[in-house]
């Protein structure tokens, strides 16, 4: 069991996306089922569509984007709970003038991340 402050980890840029960046607050060394992230978009970031071998399961602290889910599209907001099947394409566009903030929880699995063409 540990208890950490989320300032004590370090953010990376995610390579696919523009002006978003992710932090693993608890990864397989620590969760043995599943990892917990932290994304950050900076206004007018996002990741493009894409897929992943895995589920994501999502919960927004603060701003706004539109997010893609398969065939539809979704404004969401703080408070807002996202799910995203596996091998479902979804993309993030940040929107509005604060960062878009959310915390994703994935099982601890082989993942494969596939661009996806628009």
């Amino acid at each position: 069991m540990s208890v950490r402050h989320v300032s004590e980890f370090g953010l990376t840029p995610v390579a696919a996306g523009s002006g978003t960046e992710t932090q693993v607050l608890i990864g397989p060394d620590q969760g043995p089922n599943f990892a917990l992230r932290r994304f950050v978009m900076q206004p007018g970031g996002g990741m493009p569509r894409h897929t992943n071998a895995v589920e994501h399961e999502q919960y927004v602290l603060r701003g706004r984007a539109r997010v893609s889910i398969g065939d539809e599209t979704h404004d969401v907001k703080a408070g807002d709970v996202v799910y995203i099947p596996a091998g479902t394409p979804h993309s993030y566009d940040a929107v509005g003038d604060e960062p878009f903030e959310f915390l994703c929880a994935v099982p601890n699995q082989p993942d494969r991340i596939e661009l996806v063409d628009c």
